[in-house]
């Protein structure tokens, strides 16, 4: 996610790596905490596959800072990345938001329906924390208060959640 999330931020507009830092410390840092011992070397490697672009610029101090911008291929790797991404990142809540942060840059409202889709798709499926006999434990079977809780705050945000991607979905999709 660190590669989707570094794209999405420089897409709208070149950053400093402190700035960079911060601003994905302020989607998932409170969940997935980036280092410099993490960002700095895929910073590297994206500049290097041509992904990033890189040029110095008087610092508000006294040193120089570099500043990053995406190229054309960066570009085009974002929206090859939203596009299509990976089923974690469809799965998974945390990856999920990261990608709803940066989905309007895929200029296709058809291609972000799709996405959206299948998140809804996902939360469509029974699941839950725990399982007895191979199949979710519901809120209303769980004897245990805190697993209640837990099964209880899910519910009320997947509800929320599915609503709102299909009242997204609608309207990405043109009326037939």
């Amino acid at each position: 996610m660190l590669e989707l999330t570094i794209l999405g931020f420089l897409y709208e507009q070149p950053l400093h790596g402190y700035e960079l830092k911060e601003r994905i410390t302020g989607l998932s840092g409170h969940v997935r905490p980036v280092s410099d011992g993490a960002l700095y070397p895929a910073i590297s490697r994206m500049t290097a596959a041509g992904l990033l672009d890189q040029h110095t610029e008087p610092g508000a101090g006294a040193a120089p800072r570099r500043v990053l911008s995406l190229t054309d291929a960066g570009r085009d790797r974002l929206r090859e990345r939203l596009r299509d991404p990976k089923p974690v990142e469809v799965t998974d809540s945390t990856r999920f938001n990261t990608l709803l942060a940066f989905l309007r840059h895929l200029d296709d409202p058809t291609a972000q329906a799709a996405v959206l889709q299948r998140r809804l798709d996902f939360l469509l499926q029974p699941a839950s924390f725990f399982y007895a006999d191979g199949r979710p434990v519901r809120l209303e079977d769980e004897p245990d208060l805190f697993r209640r809780g837990m099964l209880r705050v899910a519910r009320a945000t997947g509800t929320e959640e599915k609503a709102w991607l299909k009242e997204a979905i609608a309207a990405l999709t043109p009326a037939t």
